[in-house]
């Protein structure tokens, strides 16, 4: 298969699977229903959302700060928050070529090696899947006695005893293969495993390390600021803080499988709500208003970020 046939299928296979979704959605909740919901929604709770959004997207660009300083860099804040919403505008039309123009724009605006740029873009994303873990640790904690009930409830202990003892296995022997592989997809895994060791100690080696660590947890504290504000938005929609942390979970892995987790971010987080017998029709619509404020915001501010950046920098 070609590379340009290869790089076609990324972009059209998430697209396709999306308006597949979409319509999943509508055998769920009708789209007269929906734009009920719209209608009645409460768009200050909204506006707090998008608010603590914007908060986020902030802290990213000043966070950016941290790790190109001591590489002798000193980028304008401007610059850096320009690329930043630029790189989450990219990102709905081509999945994961944001960090690319993000590293591109201060290649061209602030002199900042591609490179290296890319570099510290990545190391970055490493910090941001420590917390997505930790966020997970902290649901599970939360919500322990519930999730064993549940799976009490519907899985087999004699079954569940066999799969972890038949994942523990697997994870030996695929550690194995991987620690011994001198090439191919072992060997990229035992690259990706390296680099992400690497990315982690080096936060801990950073000069400003407390001050990265403090924007890593605000930026993430943000997130789900932004999803717990939006909730009061739909009427009638009453969700218990462990379903929002499991909403927010699949929601946040929704994002990274389709564009922006078109088609996917309602039905993911409707999904998760189910687990908790909160309704199916206000948890769609929930999910359905999340996304498209989550997506006009970064439409709207990628976009002007666009116009803005040639204006700001006009010497260049």
């Amino acid at each position: 298969m070609s590379t340009k046939i290869k790089k076609t299928l990324k972009i059209v296979l998430p697209l396709i699977l999306g308006g597949l979704l979409v319509w999943y959605m509508f055998t769920k909740i009708s789209p007269a229903k929906l734009l009920e919901y719209f209608k009645n929604a409460n768009y200050w709770w909204i506006a707090l959302g998008l608010f603590f959004g914007i908060l986020s997207h902030l802290s990213r660009a000043y966070r950016w700060k941290f790790m190109l300083e001591p590489m002798g860099y000193k980028p304008k804040f401007m610059n850096s928050t320009l690329a930043v919403l630029i790189a989450y505008f990219v990102n709905l039309a081509l999945p994961r070529a944001g960090e690319v123009s993000r590293a591109a724009v201060m290649a061209n605006y602030e002199d900042i090696p591609f490179e290296k740029g890319f570099g510290t873009i990545v190391a970055e994303r490493i910090a941001d899947l420590i917390m997505m873990f930790i966020i997970i640790g902290i649901t599970l904690l939360i919500q322990f006695d519930f999730i064993l009930e549940l799976v009490k409830k519907n899985f087999d202990p004699v079954k569940i005893g066999i799969g972890i003892a038949a994942l523990a296995l697997g994870i030996f022997i695929f550690t194995r293969y991987v620690k011994k592989a001198n090439s191919g997809f072992g060997l990229k895994i035992k690259t990706f495993v390296k680099s992400l060791v690497e990315g982690v100690t080096s936060i801990f080696r950073m000069k400003k390390k407390w001050a990265f660590i403090f924007h890593t947890v605000f930026i993430w504290a943000m997130y789900v600021a932004m999803f717990w504000a939006t909730i009061p938005a739909v009427e009638g929609l009453h969700v218990p803080l462990g379903a929002i942390l499991v909403g927010f979970i699949a929601g946040g892995f929704s994002i990274a499988a389709t564009n922006g987790g078109v088609g996917l971010y309602p039905v993911a987080v409707a999904g998760a709500f189910s687990l908790f017998a909160i309704p199916e029709e206000p948890s769609n619509a929930f999910g359905a208003i999340m996304w498209s404020a989550q997506t006009a915001m970064i439409i709207i501010f990628g976009g002007l970020s666009f116009l803005v950046l040639p204006i700001y920098n006009k010497d260049k």
